[in-house]
């Protein structure tokens, strides 16, 4: 037994040995492959003489490379905030809960079921900025300066066309308290177009119409179904089963309504019905 013991622990420390021994050459590879990358760069800066359209070419390709990486990782906040995907995932997920299923449909399925359906609502938008922004940039015929604000400028209208006014009154008469330009017991003045909107006050108030439209929905999908809950407890407590929660009871007759008056296609058709007159980026 002592030989056995002593044996597996030495095929132990062998194993650990071996892994640490693996660990620290793909860290010290890692760290080579890093350094190579920098030192190509650097070597490629300094190769070209100072001041020379090559220098600032590869200047300006690396900014963009670093540009591009910055903005695809906040695609999802900027997907989440400046289309339609909030209002889209906050009614799917009260309406669950107004059917008493806790997991059912699972985050996944209306996850996914909002974001395509935030594709087709946004698709008009998509094109406008795909076709004034990206491809003349791709084409080299305007500076990345100009292909910013074209991309920007569907989706500038698409969210002022679907904020209130009270909403974009309030944060832009706080900006302008803020800046100065306007005195405190006055209001800013009221923008004529998404040209005389700024994003600062856009985007919040933007998101804020879009929170009061998706809870405003879930109210009215939680009324129907909130009237058979009622109807079950009544019954039941007149029938003297007080012990029976109703919600067991209440559950398949709130699938089966669901199910009959095709609630699906109602609120997915609702929803983007709500969106597409006023879908287009111009």
């Amino acid at each position: 037994m002592t030989r056995c013991g002593s044996l597996s622990r030495a095929v132990l420390l062998c194993l650990l040995a071996a892994g640490l021994c693996g660990l620290a050459a793909t860290e010290v590879h890692a760290q080579s492959a890093g350094s190579d990358l920098l030192g190509a760069i650097g070597d490629a800066l300094s190769s070209a003489p100072a001041g020379s359209d090559e220098r600032a070419t590869l200047s300006g390709r690396i900014i963009q490379l670093i540009a591009a990486m910055t903005v695809l990782s906040l695609a999802p906040g900027l997907l989440v905030i400046m289309t339609s995907f909030t209002r889209f995932v906050i009614v799917f997920s009260m309406l669950r809960s107004a059917l008493g299923l806790n997991q059912s449909p699972p985050n996944m399925v209306l996850t996914s079921m909002a974001l395509f359906m935030t594709f087709f609502v946004m698709q008009p938008v998509f094109e406008d900025a795909w076709e004034g922004g990206v491809q003349p940039l791709m084409a080299n015929a305007i500076t990345e300066e100009q292909a910013l604000m074209r991309v920007g400028e569907p989706f500038k209208l698409f969210m002022y066309a679907n904020t209130r006014e009270k909403d974009l009154a309030l944060f832009r008469d706080i900006a302008a308290r803020s800046e100065g330009t306007v005195p405190a017991e006055e209001s800013a003045p009221a923008p004529q177009s998404a040209e005389d909107v700024g994003w600062r006050e856009l985007v919040p108030a933007f998101m804020i119409s879009e929170l009061r439209r998706a809870f405003s929905i879930g109210f009215l999908i939680y009324l129907p179904f909130l009237v058979i809950d009622l109807i079950v407890a009544s019954v039941l407590m007149s029938a003297g089963m007080m012990m029976l929660p109703p919600v067991l009871i209440s559950l398949p007759f709130k699938v089966i309504f669901f199910v009959l008056i095709d609630g699906w296609y109602m609120l997915a058709g609702s929803l983007m019905e709500s969106y597409l007159p006023l879908a287009g980026g111009g």
